[in-house]
């Protein structure tokens, strides 16, 4: 593996995925402006983007907001291949030309796959596009290659066998995620540190979840350490862990951004015990009665509505626990499928729901908080 001081970064880095907004839905780039110009002047240098992000906005905001106007030495920028965007080998060079030229860049410190898991894998087999990163790392145009990946351990262990090439992994990690049996953050954590490889965070605060608890949680929190923000326990957690290269937080405001930085400039690990008051709040939160929906699906097997209700009902129990209803995840699950309000209560899925769930009334209920 590579040792350069790429790899010697600050423990916070900026995501391009959450960018304020103004009124008119565009992105801010006057606060984004701002946001970049604070990042750099602290002394913090991983900005993380991806050809979609922003409704495929983000990297030419890059462009304008970072590279147009900051030394190229001064900042490490990340990017990501997306394979829904290859049909066939030759898209591999159109999608990273487009990002060059959409970024100002001239090569990129970080490059990924995007968003792996074992229903990818085939398609990029066939692609070529782990020749393909390593191809561009040859030329210079990336520094360093990897991949970002939702999916099982078993899954991850496979890839980092099968391409050992690949020199980091990014992560979603999280103290609510790192015991969960479908993330499972912890074991991919170890997974990826048993091949050796460094590890680059995504999601630590949830997609703000995190960000502002209530209740115990919170009380848990205060009486551990008073006046550290909710969100701040959170980066630090995912900071702490060995072989961290950075932690990725997706900032909205430049408030967002002001707290984050005053929490990483003089980053320590967390100790024991605080690590213990986390091991508390994350049974604190588990505790909540939330709707006991197993995802087995067999609602959705005749819903003439093709409502994805496993998937609206755990963000429903996300929304329980945390306080906060994620919009954004609600448009993601009920893209190309119906909505909550879409429902015309034939009551099928009741009938086939083993854990005897009152699914119309449920729906109408989130259909209430998310839409």
């Amino acid at each position: 593996m590579q040792e350069t001081q790429d790899w010697n970064v600050p423990k916070l880095g900026f995501g391009m995925m959450r960018l304020p907004k103004r009124d008119d839905g565009q992105i801010d780039m006057e606060q984004v402006e701002k946001m970049v110009d604070l990042f750099l002047a602290r002394g913090f240098r991983y900005v993380d983007t991806a050809y979609g992000y922003m409704n495929s906005q983000s990297e030419a905001c890059v462009g304008r907001a970072l590279t147009a106007r900051h030394p190229r030495e001064s900042f490490l920028l990340a990017t990501k291949l997306p394979p829904w965007a290859l049909e066939k080998p030759e898209d591999m060079q159109r999608v990273f030309d487009t990002q060059l030229e959409r970024t100002g860049a001239g090569y990129f410190d970080f490059y990924l796959l995007h968003s792996l898991g074992q229903s990818r894998l085939e398609a990029l087999d066939k692609l070529g596009a782990w020749d393909f990163l390593l191809e561009k790392q040859a030329q210079g145009l990336a520094r360093h290659v990897g991949f970002s990946f939702h999916d099982t351990a078993d899954v991850l262990d496979k890839i980092l066998t099968e391409h050992p090439q690949m020199e980091f992994v990014q992560l979603q990690l999280n103290y609510m995620d790192w015991e969960d049996e479908k993330v499972q953050a912890r074991l991919c954590y170890e997974t990826a540190r048993r091949h050796g490889k460094r590890v680059v965070i995504m999601e630590p605060v949830r997609g703000g979840m995190l960000a502002n608890l209530g209740g115990q949680a919170r009380a848990l929190m205060e009486a551990a350490q008073p006046g550290w923000s909710c969100a701040s326990w959170a980066l630090r957690f995912a900071a702490s862990l060995e072989g961290v290269v950075t932690v990725l937080s997706g900032m909205s405001t430049l408030a967002q951004m002001e707290e984050n930085l005053d929490t990483m400039q003089s980053f320590v690990p967390l100790t024991r015990a605080e690590q213990e008051t986390l091991r508390r709040v994350r049974e604190t939160l588990r505790a909540i009665p939330t709707t006991p929906c197993t995802d087995c699906r067999y609602c959705t097997e005749n819903c003439p509505r093709d409502i994805p209700i496993p998937g609206l009902i755990a963000l429903d129990n996300e929304r329980t626990m945390y306080g906060v209803a994620n919009r954004g995840g609600y448009g993601m699950r009920t893209s190309g499928h119906g909505k909550a309000s879409d429902c015309i209560a034939c009551g099928r899925c009741e009938s086939r729901c083993p854990q005897k769930i009152g699914i119309i009334s449920l729906l109408r209920q989130i259909a209430s908080a998310f839409e």
